[in-house]
Order: structure tokens, then C-alpha cells, then sequence
């Protein structure tokens, strides 16, 4: 009896992920691995590469670490042409990941938009050379939801933040451009190259080291007592877990070709999650404030701090940008926000990231 042919085993599926070791980034490198991915990770510093193999072999969020044996890092940056070439050889998509997001805010805004923006359409155009089909764009809300001042405002992917809001921080300015420039180029020079993008609110969720996101610097500085009231500010919230397994879905459902996707879980104003913390965590909330602070007290703080005038244009608005369009295209569903606020702030009071 002839045995049974054997079929052809598929061809890898390889794809570029640029800013291999960020916070969302080390998420979906585990995703994409155990998936069956080949990984072209990016790194700024190739130094970096022993640590983040490190991190991929040891537990995170209760999960198993993963085999990095597909994972090939290449070096190269948003600022320069070096690299990038190399690092799209071979890859049928690509996840644009990196973007400078600073805990501060930089003297010079080009500091932040030129390298997000020239950034991007250096991926783009590495990828259309490369021939990789897809693009998916991790921009933020930040490019869907600000400038309306005080009030309920509820958005959608049809919205954009006003470029010439002159309440635009830097980062602000940085992620809406980006987002444009990309777009832009894709429509005039991408062929058949596919584009869409993933636009999360602020990313939380557990950390593994000292090395996450400025978004999880909110929860952080809750918990050292370093925010001494809450100005009348909110934010949508969204896991990072939740927003790895978005691009996920991104990178292979069919027909998404333009396409762009709100990646949020509720609006919560910074007094609801201080409560929260306070409320869930007992002693290890201690420091918490209590406090909300008076508008006019925060515009006054304005005047002498640039890290306060980045907030104070936006104090009273409640921006509710909706993740239905995700969650009808591509059946995805966030997990509730408490949830995602507390394992932040347990997993940085495990590894001793706040201090006594």
C-alpha cells in the first residue's frame, strides 16, 4: 500500500515588528511567536537584544514564556535610512509599533513629530519595497479625540483631532500627523500595499520590569503619592493585552484596506481610578490622594508647569471614543477597565517598582 503523500508544510508567515522592545511590543512579540510567527524585530539599541530574549523566556500575566528560536533582531531607528531594509527582507506584513512617547514634554515638539512621522513613512516605504502586503499602524486616540474642550463628547474612527488645535501637546501633534503622513502616502505611492491602523487610548496593564510605558507612569505616580490631587481630567483605558490581541486580528482578517480601529475600554475620569486603587488595595493605596484639585488651582499651576498646561486645556471634557467598529469587524472585546488598572498596579507593587 503506497503511503499517503505528504502535504507541503506552509511557508512561514514572517512579519517586521518595528520597536521590538516597548511595552505593547513585548505583548504581541509573545503573541506572534506562539502563534507560529517569524519575527523581524527592530531594536535602537542592538545591546538591548540579550534582555528581551530574556524576557520572552520567563512567565508574564500568568502565561508561559514562549521560544524566541523565530525571533531575528535587526538594528535600526526612525531617525535614519540604515536598517530598514534589511529588516523587511522576507516579511509578507508588517506591525508599526514605534513611536517616541516621552514621560515628560520635550522643548522642541519636532523632538516627538519628526521622528513619528518620518518614522512611519520610512517603514512604508521599506515595506512597499520588500513587498509586504499589509501595514497595521499602532497610531492613539490622540489623533481622534481632542480639541473639543469641556463637555460629553462621544467619537468614532470618522473623528480627528483639529491639526491646528493650538492645545496640542507634542505627543498629541505627533500621533495625528504620523497617522495622516501615513495615509497620505499610502493613498499616492503604496500600490497595492494594504494600510490600516490601531488607535488605543492609554495602555495599561501588567509590567514585568522597570522599563514600561509612560501610561503606566499614571498608576505608578497614584501609588508613590506624587500626584497630590486629581485635576478634572479622564481617559479612555485599555489593556495592553487586549490591544496585542487587536493587531493580531488586524494582521490577517481580509479586507481591511484603509481601515482604522478605536482600541478602548470606558472613559474614566483620575479621581474614578485613584478611588479604585484606594478601594481594591487597602494599605498599598495608602498614598493615594484623596483630593480633587480646583480648576482655577490647575490653571494657575499651568503657568509655571509644562507638564500641568499639557492637561489644563482639557479639563471637564469627557472623550468616549467607541471600540464598536472593533468589536463588530473584528469580534474583538476589551476586558473591563478595573480589571486592567489593578493588575498595573499589583504587578508594579510586586516588583517593588513604587517604592516605600
Amino acid at each position: 500500500m503506497t503511503p499517503a503523500a505528504t502535504a507541503p508544510p506552509l511557508p512561514p508567515r514572517r512579519v517586521l515588528l518595528t520597536g521590538g522592545t516597548g511595552y505593547l511590543a513585548m505583548f504581541l512579540l509573545r503573541r506572534l511567536l506562539a502563534a507560529g510567527w517569524a519575527v523581524h524585530a527592530t531594536l535602537r539599541q542592538p545591546a538591548r537584544e540579550q534582555a528581551l530574549r530574556a524576557a520572552l523566556h520567563a512567565p508574564l500575566c500568568g502565561e508561559p514564556g514562549v521560544d524566541d528560536g523565530a525571533l531575528h533582531c535587526h538594528r535600526a531607528e526612525l531617525t535614519a535610512d540604515d536598517g530598514w531594509a534589511e529588516a523587511a527582507a522576507g516579511c509578507s506584513h508588517v506591525l508599526h509599533v514605534a513611536s517616541p512617547l516621552p514621560v515628560g514634554q520635550p522643548r522642541d515638539a519636532d523632538e516627538l513629530i519628526v521622528p513619528a512621522r518620518e518614522g512611519t513613512l520610512r517603514v512604508l516605504r521599506a515595506a512597499r519595497a520588500a513587498g509586504v502586503r499589509r501595514v497595521v499602524m499602532t497610531s492613539s486616540t490622540a489623533a481622534i479625540a481632542y480639541g473639543r474642550g469641556r463637555g460629553v463628547h462621544h467619537l468614532t474612527e470618522a473623528d480627528w483631532t483639529p491639526d491646528d488645535w493650538p492645545g496640542a501637546t507634542p505627543y498629541i501633534r505627533a500621533k495625528t500627523l504620523a497617522e495622516r503622513a501615513a495615509r497620505a502616502w499610502v493613498a499616492a505611492e503604496g500600490g497595492g500595499l494594504e494600510f490600516c491602523s490601531i488607535n488605543p487610548s492609554v495602555v495599561l496593564g501588567p509590567v514585568w520590569g522597570p522599563d514600561h510605558s509612560a501610561s503606566v507612569e499614571i498608576v505608578r505616580r497614584l501609588l508613590q503619592g506624587r500626584i497630590p490631587a486629581c485635576p478634572d481630567i479622564g481617559f479612555g483605558v485599555v489593556d495592553a493585552r487586549d490591544v496585542a490581541e487587536l493587531h493580531l486580528r488586524a494582521l490577517t482578517a481580509p479586507g481591511l484596506a484603509g481601515e482604522r480601529f478605536i482600541a478602548s475600554g470606558r472613559f474614566m475620569k483620575l479621581f474614578e481610578l485613584a478611588q479604585l486603587l484606594r478601594r481594591e488595595l487597602g494599605a498599598d493605596a495608602r498614598r493615594v490622594t484623596r483630593w480633587r484639585a480646583p480648576d482655577a488651582l490647575v490653571r494657575l499651576a499651568a503657568l509655571l508647569h509644562p507638564q500641568v498646561r499639557a492637561v489644563a486645556g482639557e479639563l471637564g471634557a469627557e472623550r468616549h471614543a467607541s471600540s464598536a467598529h472593533a468589536q463588530a469587524v473584528l469580534g474583538w472585546q476589551p476586558r473591563p477597565v478595573e480589571d486592567t488598572v489593578l493588575d498595573t498596579a499589583r504587578s508594579l507593587l510586586a516588583l517593588g517598582l513604587v517604592g516605600r
